[in-house]
């Protein structure tokens, strides 16, 4: 699989604001320009870390001990398997990322946990993400399991391809099963200011699709939205110990967990 390190990537750029070492001079570019036109961003980008965290602790709390994250970026502190096998050292995790860095870098950290599985795919294609032996080894889908989309799919444009996979991982997975979405949005912002961040992304190769409350609320269509529905990310089941938001819009991210149901 190749890596360029002279065309940025999304999930590095994404390493670059979590202060991560995974990233390269382009990456960092884009990075910093976006910090210049939303100087909140990196800050927006750890309460979206802290959703992915609250969101699995909320799923093994309702039994769910199995994850399958799709674009699942660079390990990071704090990622899945962590959280996860923290509580539940036998709790099970698929990543799964497109970006050839993302995947290099998971294989190397998780090489050693026999409870976790990387695989390079596209997951608008689940037939191949769910299909393959090195996930059907890992994970049961005959038995709840969270599906993770945390800050993902405003990479990915609407279609009918996009509308099939988001049914398709509906219809696979088992009645309790979770899907966890983090999505970002233009709402609350300097319009301008996002809009150029957009370009800026646009300009990598990778569109960036903001999506009001409504439209990402849409994404979960076959699952019921526990409460508090789609929220701004700091609102979705802050933890007791966390600071109070006064201005959660300004986090620019909306996020909700949906329910299937039998």
């Amino acid at each position: 699989m190749g890596i360029d390190p002279n065309k940025p990537s999304a999930a590095r750029i994404y390493d670059a604001f979590l202060g991560g070492k995974h990233n390269f001079a382009a990456d960092r570019v884009v990075a910093g320009r976006a910090v210049e036109l939303v100087p909140g961003l990196p800050e927006i980008v750890r309460a979206n870390r802290a959703f992915l965290r609250r969101s699995v602790r909320y799923a093994l709390a309702r039994g769910v001990d199995q994850f399958l994250d799709l674009g699942s970026g660079i390990p990071t502190e704090g990622n899945v398997h962590e959280v996860a096998q923290e509580i539940d050292p036998a709790a099970r995790i698929a990543y799964v990322d497109i970006d050839p860095t993302a995947v290099l870098y998971a294989q190397d950290l998780l090489a050693a946990n026999p409870h976790a599985v990387v695989i390079r795919a596209d997951l608008q294609e689940p037939e191949s993400v769910l299909g393959g032996h090195a996930l059907r080894d890992l994970l049961d889908l005959s038995r709840p399991i969270a599906v993770l989309m945390v800050a993902v799919l405003h990479f990915t444009p609407d279609s009918p391809r996009l509308a099939a996979a988001l049914r398709g991982y509906r219809a696979a997975v088992a009645p309790g099963s979770l899907l966890a979405i983090s999505h970002a949005t233009s709402s609350g912002a300097d319009p301008a200011a996002v809009d150029r961040v957009a370009d800026l992304y646009n300009r990598t190769g990778t569109p960036l699709v903001l999506r009001d409350r409504d439209q990402v609320a849409a994404l979960f269509d076959g699952w019921d939205l526990v409460e508090p529905g789609v929220v701004y990310s700091p609102q979705w089941h802050p933890d007791p110990a966390d600071a109070a938001v006064h201005d959660p819009a300004g986090f620019l991210t909306l996020a909700g967990v949906g329910l299937a149901r039998d």
